[in-house]
């Protein structure tokens, strides 16, 4: 054999040894994590709590950094010292997705997504990615749950009772999600169409704006993630009347599921790590390895499960085939309810 036909040889061997040394050392600079959601967010909270433990489990120096979205000012904050987590809200995260759509795909970049990154697709005329082509999939995260909360006076209390309210006043209840196309809508429609009941969607600009409305009795009906859904209950402001994701909430174990009266309804935004296409197999099996054992941590899953999320880790090829399956079924709920982002 010649020595050009020699070095042809050894060059995907030399390449693998090269990636695997890279993965061996990695992380050797500040690893970035995008949060498509403000501060103080309930995927935002996790992104936290996971970006910390996620930092001891690879090692280095890596900081955390407050980016508010673009236009915004910068909001500096070093959480431990440990990996930077940088809010990019706006557009149902699709800002923060672009985002990761861009970087060097090195591992250096990741996204703390949610499942609004695989609606955007169906409700915007156009996103700058494509959800199963532009990321590699790292590793799922977790849960976290909606209720269906109602202002005290509405005469139900569980699924039952409220399907049979709306079904004997068709149209005449409303309901208030935090935007037209969010996870909260999209539930409800599901929840609309498998119940057959009809019912007026008023979307707000945010959680924090339908609360107070719901609270005084102006809006009988909303859809909330579980913290703020927690907290309004426990202040006996709220009652919860159903959460719209199957077993039992944290934190509220006697909240009933949709799915005890409409077997299989599962609808729920599912929170993962992302990183850019193309990312080395081994940093991405480097960070998958590094997720489990931090979701495995007892101090996480308590201050998980007070937030109201239900961990559910997934290796990055579970992911694969979890977001391929959610971007169908999201798509056809977006389409059928004819929700589209304004």
């Amino acid at each position: 054999m010649n020595t050009f036909l020699k070095i042809i040889v050894l060059i995907p061997g030399l390449l693998c040894a090269a990636t695997a040394a890279h993965a061996q050392t990695y992380p050797a600079k500040p690893v970035r994590m995008l949060v498509g959601f403000p501060a103080g967010s309930g995927a935002d909270g996790m992104a936290r709590l996971t970006a910390i433990h996620l930092a001891e489990a690879l090692g280095g120096q890596i900081v955390v950094e407050n980016r508010p979205g673009a236009g915004g000012t910068l909001a500096a904050d070093a959480l431990n010292g440990q990996i930077v987590v940088e809010n990019r809200p706006g557009a149902g995260g699709t800002l923060a997705a672009d985002a990761l759509a861009k970087p060097p795909a090195d591992g250096y970049t990741l996204y703390f997504a949610d499942t609004s990154v695989l609606i955007a697709p169906a409700i915007y005329a156009s996103v700058p990615y494509d959800p199963v082509k532009s990321f590699a999939p790292v590793g799922m995260v977790g849960v976290l749950p909606l209720v269906i909360v109602a202002n005290p006076s509405v005469p139900a209390n569980n699924p039952a009772e409220l399907i049979a309210l709306l079904k004997a006043n068709p149209g005449k209840y409303s309901y208030a999600s935090p935007g037209i196309g969010t996870v909260h809508h999209l539930a409800m429609e599901l929840f609309r169409k498998q119940a057959g009941f009809d019912i007026v969607h008023v979307p707000y600009k945010g959680a924090t704006q339908f609360i107070p409305d719901l609270v005084s009795g102006v809006m009988p009906l909303a859809v909330l993630s579980a913290p703020p859904a927690l907290a309004q209950a426990k202040a006996g402001k709220l009652k919860a009347v159903a959460v719209t994701s199957p077993g039992k909430l944290p934190g509220a174990p006697e909240w009933p599921a949709l799915a005890d009266t409409l077997p299989g309804f599962d609808a729920s935004p599912s929170v993962f790590v992302l990183a850019p296409a193309g990312t080395p197999a081994a940093i991405v099996s480097r960070l998958d390895a590094a997720l489990k054992g931090v979701l495995a941590k007892q101090v996480v899953l308590d201050a998980l499960a007070a937030q109201g999320a239900k961990v559910t880790p997934g290796s990055a090829e579970q992911l694969a085939a979890f977001i391929a399956g959610e971007v169908r079924k999201w798509g056809a709920v977006a389409r059928e309810s004819g929700a589209k982002a304004q």
